[in-house]
């Protein structure tokens, strides 16, 4: 069954549902109102025949009565229908007297006159209604009226006794009719809205089914149209936020991919040529093969490091990177690094500097990764400063993090690749890295490191006077929470 048509039935459950409450409500209210409305008119009938015969000699027993009067001159309205009620002189008579028509000119005894309410009620000078089942009548419920009749002492004299049969339902056949008809009415209407409400709620449901679907068949460019409900507005614009993060991480994925078999082509390359060259003895001056065995062996160790960066960003994304944290001084991590990597500086040459404003609190992080950091971005700076420059390593702590910048004097980073400097495989010049040993991956491994801290990466670059990476770490004890706020990309 599909969404609209579960949608459709719950809208026209609940609808039919309310609306039976509602009209069982309104036929109690209509009933009630008839009722009362009845009970009104006989009443006023009653007290208008009393009052037309107040002060008048009243004939001995009782009998039916009927009554004209004059709207107009010559004119005359009826006010009580022949056989419409009955006429009681007091005293009652003994034995039985006729009961009103509408009780089927059954007699009834003075007792039991005397017994029901409306009439006791008037005898004491109060006109009053009652309904009850008549059993003369076959059971039907009849209304009655009783209205005193005062003679010319002012005393009550006689009775107008009014009774005429309610409806078997409660309602008159017509006002039944009506009721139905306005049911059936509100329910087309209802099925109508149900429908229209269906469709409404149904249509960008299936349409984010049929873009989900198209995703799976890669075909992601289907759109999704607008929609006219918050929630469902809300649900469309997630779902496109979500193919759009899996475009990108899809098209990331393709790249790469493509960047990791071109990184493994080269050097495969390199050591497929040389194997062969070795194999089929062309080369027979050992001082080349020794040449060849170093490229060789040059390529592998390029594989073998390129392999391990991967592994390590691969650890970052899946979150199972594991790290001993401790205390750890940054500043005497810092100057062990630049003492390591003073020899590659010397070859450049370039000046290694660490400046310390101030003593450094204990830093939380695991000593071997913060090195791999401090390594990347040290090797990094060196190899793009220019001869004799300067690479500065600066140290400070302030907002309950440590900041520690590496910063050269080489050519810069134009501002368009800053933002895409810290991505995997990211180049500004390809040839010049591959031909330096990299492979892009050494700033992303940065990123990846320093996140799984609980930290945070930038870097900035005016022009031609240098770049400076910068890394924060948190100083506290929840940098645990932190990292976990962060996911390496």
């Amino acid at each position: 069954m599909s969404l609209r048509t579960h949608l459709f039935l719950g809208y026209l459950a609940v609808v039919l549902l309310g609306m039976g409450l509602a009209a069982l409500l309104a036929w109690r209210s209509v009933e009630s109102l008839y009722l009362e409305t009845q009970r009104q008119n006989l009443l006023a009938q009653a007290k208008l025949a009393a009052a037309a015969l107040e002060g008048q000699p009243l004939p001995t027993g009782a009998q039916p009565y009927a009554q004209s009067a004059n709207a107009l001159p010559g004119v005359h309205s009826r006010l009580l229908a022949e056989q419409g009620g009955v006429l009681l002189s007091l005293p009652l008579p003994a034995g039985e007297q006729p009961a009103p028509p509408a009780e089927n000119q059954a007699a009834v005894t003075w007792q039991e006159l005397l017994s029901r309410s409306e009439v006791s009620q008037a005898l004491a000078g109060q006109p009053a209604t009652a309904v009850r089942e008549a059993a003369a009548a076959g059971g039907r419920r009849v209304l009655y009226a009783a209205a005193p009749v005062r003679g010319a002492d002012g005393g009550v004299s006689g009775l107008v006794y009014l009774a005429t049969p309610l409806p078997p339902a409660g309602l008159p056949a017509d006002l039944l009719w009506k009721l139905l008809g306005a049911v059936l009415l509100a329910m087309l209407l209802a099925a109508a809205a149900g429908t229209l409400l269906a469709r409404r709620i149904a249509r960008p449901v299936e349409a984010i089914a049929r873009a989900a679907a198209g995703v799976g068949a890669e075909r992601p460019e289907l759109r999704l149209p607008p929609g006219h409900i918050r929630e469902l507005e809300a649900l469309r614009q997630a779902f496109e936020a979500m193919t759009g993060r899996l475009r990108q991480a899809d098209q990331a994925k393709n790249a790469f991919i493509a960047d990791v078999t071109h990184e493994l082509r080269t050097p495969l390359t390199v050591i497929k040529g040389t194997a062969e060259t070795l194999e089929d003895n062309l080369l027979d001056d050992p001082q080349g093969a020794r040449r060849l065995l170093a490229a060789m062996q040059g390529e592998t160790d390029r594989l073998i490091r390129l392999v391990n960066e991967l592994l390590v960003l691969a650890r970052c994304d899946a979150g199972a990177l594991k790290l001993d944290v401790r205390p750890l001084d940054l500043e005497a991590l810092a100057r062990q690094r630049c003492a390591a990597l003073a020899p590659l500086a010397a070859r450049r040459p370039a000046e290694l500097v660490v400046v310390v404003p101030a003593p450094l609190p204990p830093v939380p992080g695991d000593a071997d990764r913060l090195a791999q950091v401090l390594d990347n971005l040290l090797d990094n700076a060196i190899r793009y400063s220019p001869p004799g420059g300067q690479v500065t390593v600066s140290l400070d702590a302030a907002g309950g993090e440590c900041c520690c910048q590496v910063s050269d004097l080489g050519p810069g980073i134009p501002a368009q690749h800053l933002p895409l400097i810290f991505e995997r495989f990211y180049r500004l010049d390809a040839s010049r890295s591959r031909h330096s040993g990299g492979a892009g991956l050494g700033l992303a491994i940065v990123r990846a490191l320093v996140q799984a801290h609980g930290g945070r990466v930038a870097a900035e670059s005016a022009g031609n006077q240098g770049t400076t990476f910068s890394f924060f770490l948190p100083l506290d004890e929840n940098w645990r929470a932190a990292a976990a706020g962060l996911t390496p990309s």
